[in-house]
């Protein structure tokens, strides 16, 4: 699934959706980036791993090597944020992570993460990948369910607006909430 083509949940859940400029943060291969572009809207995927940014860019689509806290590129620009893939686990603090990508998003602009199922609730702990037989170092990850994603999303700023659910994977979409 992570390396393949977008099937037709990723359309459901995460392209079909996106109507405007899109950033995809820990893009992995590009998969959503690059139908996004198949589809003209402007897209650009972040990754801080080069093979993800390599495989992107060898789909025809727009990544930097970037991690989400350094400065983006068109910060306060973006009406879409993709987190798909469990990436609102991105550094252990969903949290944190929410607050920054609203800061990329123009007013009005939406995050669509992907979730767990309801009963996951909010999960904090250290990971490590299997590579071609080898171990990562270890890093923080979390993982969010339908049932916590509400304060999640209010203690960075945020207010869910709707949740989905396609072939066994679920998102929520939010928005910032004026000051």
């Amino acid at each position: 699934m992570w390396s393949s083509e977008p099937d037709w949940v990723d359309r459901e859940l995460f392209i079909d959706p996106c109507d405007a400029e899109t950033i995809d943060i820990g893009c992995g291969p590009g998969r959503l980036v690059g139908a996004l572009a198949a589809r003209r809207i402007f897209a650009m995927g972040i990754d801080v791993s080069k093979e993800a940014v390599r495989q992107t860019r060898d789909r025809g689509a727009l990544a930097l090597l970037r991690d989400v806290y350094a400065t983006i590129p068109g910060e306060g620009r973006w009406s879409f944020a993709l987190l798909a893939d469990g990436n609102l686990g991105i550094g252990g603090d969903p949290v944190r992570l929410l607050a920054r990508v609203g800061d990329v998003l123009v007013p009005g602009g939406q995050v669509i993460a992907e979730v767990a199922d309801r009963g996951a609730g909010l999960v904090h702990e250290r990971r490590r990948l299997r590579v071609d037989g080898r171990l990562s170092v270890p890093f923080d990850w979390a993982v969010v369910g339908l049932d916590a994603i509400a304060g999640v999303a209010a203690a960075a700023g945020m207010r869910v607006v709707s949740t989905q659910t396609a072939g066994g994977r679920h998102t929520a979409t939010m928005v910032r909430t004026l000051p």
